[in-house]
């Protein structure tokens, strides 16, 4: 009899839905008059709703001659309706519908200079077309319910709107949410245009998007999937048509091509009828007609050669069919057999554990129309991307030749199968599945069904379909380190700053922020209660019950780290290319992944953590296991002098990495010289130590203190398998170095990178941690600092249209007697960074005074703390935290009453006494012939850095 049938239902009042048998999540799928389809499932972890609104649209819709439509409208559907947002809608529209059909005009002129003078005119009306409009209102409403995660994202075939709010202002929410779907108003275009386009720099420095969209282009020569990317063409960005806009929103945001899925602490009946209520007014609309593009096979190898500053590398790619195809899932188990967790793997044993290349992976991706296959290597020093590409074909040779062991393929089975469970098992692993189901027009039931339809391939059909489809008919592109020639530099268009109002509330805001909603009452926890403590032969073990699943984990946690031995990181990375005296590293690692438990090994300043997960009933062996590696490790001088080769490969590849390159400057701007960052073993320590070296401090390591913790079913049966390991502790801790926390004295570090954008960090030390601060830490940058309607959001973005990512960060040291550490951060044109920064000071110079800004963080701050609830593994993690803060209960207790209490008064003064006085040090990155030397000499003394200096190697 089949396992999953899809069974109809009525609730009762009458609305039918379907559930599938054999669904552990009892997950509900209703489709309203409208067409809407409607996802329920239930998740009691806490009083909260996961929400998603997927629509069916993305990238791939785009009009020719207007690509990067879909993703600034999903930016523009957060600037509010002909309610949420606006003062006075009648004398707003009028300004509106001028700009629009100025915009017709500027896409139509070809003359530059005319174009000017259209832009010209776009930026005086939108100028008075802001003092009507009412900046970051939709925000400003969702975060007054308690909403967390607000955001969207766009994709080849997706539009997703993301929210995840307290379950007794789901009402509020549907009524919220309605409205915004409800219309568009195109208010604040230009100036978010503007933010666009910084977005669309930014993807330029992003090195992957690079690559990805070369890729792309080679696999897809004629279908969307390869010609129009998310972000669009440069030329359609900065010549945009309002009306194309509309168009494309009456066209594809209809009911019956977008999904309403809600996850969380709800019960089905009331909660269909209430999206009925709100929802199923809307109209079905027929959507437009789509002309099928076909590409032709690709019959030889198509290559292309792009460059960047960063390391090389080579990705190869063959295009598969559609998501939930055949083929698409025949070649995602062929990615699995070669690159499985990192664990297992044919690319992860022969080319990574071996240490042919600095890095190899694969992995398979489905898409609405087509998909594809694709392998990355980065090769080492003295390899040409053609060597390290023909690594990965040798190994898929392998795959051709059924040169894998029999036992891989049930044991990635499992592994799918472990990793569908971890994925289920919270309110937004359930939701986001939902919304992919529905985007790929899958029903649940085929979702469901998956598993078993991987479990049905055996190692016959792998090796046939390897054979037939590994041909010479792949795409390969090639990343060389250099110049990037194809870079888009622009000139800022001169936008006048605009009119945000945040005084101004609407008629929509202030019904809604009216409504009453049942109250959630907070509710801490008692950690001596949750977690259950006893001593195995005097080892500390604690205990949190997994109350959702067969999964388990255990961690051995040490009470030192890198700060008591610089050494101990290096000894746990070679340790995962070692064998022991019973297996070789490869067969080590083949046993772990054939039990589906996975080993982790993390080194933090001042703790060392060694997990283990996987199935319970696994654990056992996995313990096993573990203890034999670590006390039975062998040496071998030849793979470590291998290690010490790559550890020097990825080196020098750092010094290439914007991204790497930026955070070592911030921890240079942040601590100087002798800092932690810097601290690192030198190269000719690495090249002088004995592998014995470090496989005697693994085999010490269990000889040291460290406590356990174990999160599953049977806390008896562990601590009886468990003890036998035990040993006797006969080693003390290392003495921990203490690094200098210099004061922050204004300071300009700058680093020489080519790239468009300019990112710009200062970073301030404050006073010592306190406790007590911690709930107007948490106001402070919910009102000032981050957040879509934060004052440096909506000042710097909405107002001026001066960077894409701005932000101020108030962080809380995690350890006592340490200072906490202010860090506001802008990336954007080299030509707008002054006035950026200039901005950025004021609005520090003198704390901003909104009161309703300040009553609505405060609300959503509050409204936050009554829903959370810490569950899992979080109820021991947490605790452990607040012990190094000299805490011993649930901290969240102090913060609400901090935060019922705190006023706008309150915070100013928190902010003049611990904020204001600071003086900051800057981080700046970017190409130096951008840099505005008179700006720069404002913020204080200039050094210039090379990326020896900052990463001390």
């Amino acid at each position: 009899m089949e396992k999953y049938i899809i069974q109809h239902h009525s609730d009762k009042n009458g609305y039918p839905y379907e559930t599938v048998t054999n669904d552990e999540n009892n997950v509900r799928v209703y489709t309203l008059k409208n067409g809407l389809k409607v996802y329920l499932a239930q998740n009691f972890d806490a009083p909260k709703i996961q929400t998603y609104i997927p629509v069916r649209t993305g990238s791939n819709n785009d009009p020719e001659d207007n690509t990067g439509l879909a993703h600034y409208l999903e930016h523009m559907m957060f600037k509010g309706t002909s309610k949420i947002g606006t003062s006075n809608w009648e004398k707003e529209k009028e300004l509106l519908d001028e700009i629009s059909e100025l915009f017709e005009l500027h896409k139509a002129e070809n003359n530059p200079e005319k174009k000017k003078e259209i832009y010209k005119r776009i930026d005086e009306v939108s100028q008075k077309a802001s003092k009507f409009a009412i900046a970051n209102e939709y925000d400003k409403a969702i975060s007054s319910l308690g909403a967390t995660g607000t955001n969207a994202h766009t994709w080849f075939d997706e539009t997703v709107y993301k929210n995840n709010i307290p379950s007794n202002e789901l009402k509020k929410w549907l009524k919220i949410e309605k409205e915004r779907f409800s219309e568009l108003v195109l208010r604040l275009f230009h100036t978010e245009l503007e933010s666009v386009y910084e977005e669309f720099n930014r993807a330029q420095d992003n090195d992957a998007r690079l690559v990805q969209y070369a890729l792309m282009e080679l696999l897809f020569p004629t279908h969307p999937n390869g010609q129009q990317t998310t972000l669009g063409k440069a030329e359609h960005l900065k010549n945009p048509s309002m009306k194309a806009i509309h168009k494309y929103f009456d066209e594809y945001y209809v009911p019956n091509n977008y999904a309403i899925v809600l996850v969380g602490d709800l019960e089905f009946d009331e909660t269909i009828k209430l999206v009925d209520e709100y929802f199923g007014k809307f109209e079905y609309r027929e959507l437009p007609a789509r002309t099928p593009v076909n590409e032709e096979p690709i019959t030889e190898i198509r290559k292309r050669t792009v460059k960047s500053p960063t390391i090389p590398r080579i990705q190869i790619a063959w295009r598969t069919g559609s998501y939930g195809t055949q083929e698409n899932l025949m070649a995602d188990v062929v990615a699995n057999i070669l690159s499985n967790q990192g664990e297992a793997g044919l690319l992860d044993l022969n080319i990574n554990n071996a240490q042919k290349a600095l890095y190899a992976t694969a992995f398979s991706m489905g898409l609405n129309e087509y998909g594809y296959f694709s392998a990355v290597i980065v090769p080492k020093e003295n390899q040409t991307l053609d060597e390290a590409k023909d690594l990965i074909l040798a190994e898929i040779e392998k795959v051709k030749k059924g040169d894998f062991p029999d036992w891989l393929l049930p044991a990635i089975m499992n592994d799918f199968k472990l990793q569908r469970l971890k994925g289920l098992e919270t309110a937004d692993g359930l939701a986001t599945n939902l919304y992919q189901t529905f985007i790929r027009k899958q029903t649940w039931r085929e979702e469901l069904q998956e598993l078993e339809r991987y479990q049905q391939i055996t190692k016959e059909e792998v090796v046939s379909f390897a054979n037939d489809f590994f041909r010479e008919n792949y795409v390969a592109v090639y990343k060389e380190k250099g110049e990037n020639e194809n870079l888009i530099r622009v000139e800022n268009p001169g936008i006048t700053p605009v009119q945000i109002n945040r005084d101004e509330k609407s008629n929509f805001l202030k019904e809604i922020l009216n409504i009453p909603s049942k109250e959630i009452k907070p509710q801490f926890i008692d950690y001596q209660k949750e977690i259950a403590e006893d001593k195995l032969d005097g080892k500390k073990v604690s205990f949190v019950k997994n109350k959702y699943n067969d999964i388990a984990q255990v961690h051995y946690i040490f009470p030192f780290g890198s700060d008591h031995d610089r050494e101990l990181s290096l000894a746990t990375m070679v340790l995962q290319y070692l064998g022991t005296d019973r297996f070789t590293t490869e067969e080590l690692k083949q046993e772990f992944y054939k039990i589906g438990i996975s080993n982790d090994f993390k080194t933090s300043p001042d703790q060392l953590t060694i997990s283990l997960t996987g199935l319970e009933e696994n654990l056992e062996k996995g313990i096993e296991l573990l203890h034999h590696w670590m006390n039975n490790c062998v040496p071998d001088q030849q793979v470590y002098d291998e290690c010490i080769k790559t550890i020097l490969e990825s080196r020098e590849a750092a010094k290439k990495d914007k991204n790497k390159i930026m955070q070592g400057l911030q921890h240079y701007a942040k601590f100087g010289h002798n800092s932690r960052f810097r601290d690192v073993v030198s190269r000719e320590r690495l090249e002088e130590i004995r592998c014995e070296e470090m496989t005697d401090k693994m085999k010490s390591l269990l000889s040291f203190p460290y406590e356990m913790f174990f999160y599953g079913i049977d806390f008896e049966s562990f601590k009886l398998y468990s003890k036998p390991y035990v040993k006797p502790e006969t080693l003390k801790i290392p003495e921990r170095k203490i690094y200098p926390e210099p004061e922050t004295k204004g300071k300009v570090y700058f680093v020489n990178y080519d790239m468009v954008q300019m990112e710009m960090a200062k970073v301030g030390r404050g006073n010592l941690v306190n406790t007590k601060n911690f709930g107007k830490i948490n106001v402070f940058n919910e009102y000032f600092g981050s957040g879509l309607s934060s004052i440096v959001f909506q000042e710097i973005r909405e107002s001026k249209s001066l960077a894409y990512s701005a932000y101020v960060s108030y962080q809380a040291n995690p350890e006592l007697q340490h200072p906490d550490y202010i860090t506001t951060y802008i990336g954007t044109q080299p030509d707008k960074l002054a006035i950026a920064v200039e901005t950025m000071s004021d609005l520090m110079n003198e704390f901003p005074q909104v009161e309703i800004q300040f009553n609505n963080s405060k609300n959503a701050a509050l409204k936050q703390l009554a829903a959370g609830r810490i569950t899992r593994t979080n109820i021991f993690f947490n605790h452990l935290r607040l012990k190094k803060l000299g805490i011993d209960y649930d901290l969240r207790i102090d913060l609400f009453k901090e935060i019922e209490k705190l006023s706008l008064h309150d915070l100013t003064q928190f902010y003049n006494s611990n904020i204001k006085p600071i003086d900051f040090n800057v981080a700046i990155i970017g190409k130096r012939e951008n840099l505005d030397m008179e700006s720069v000499g404002k913020m204080g003394t200039f050094q210039e850095l090379s990326v020896e200096e900052i990463f001390n190697f």
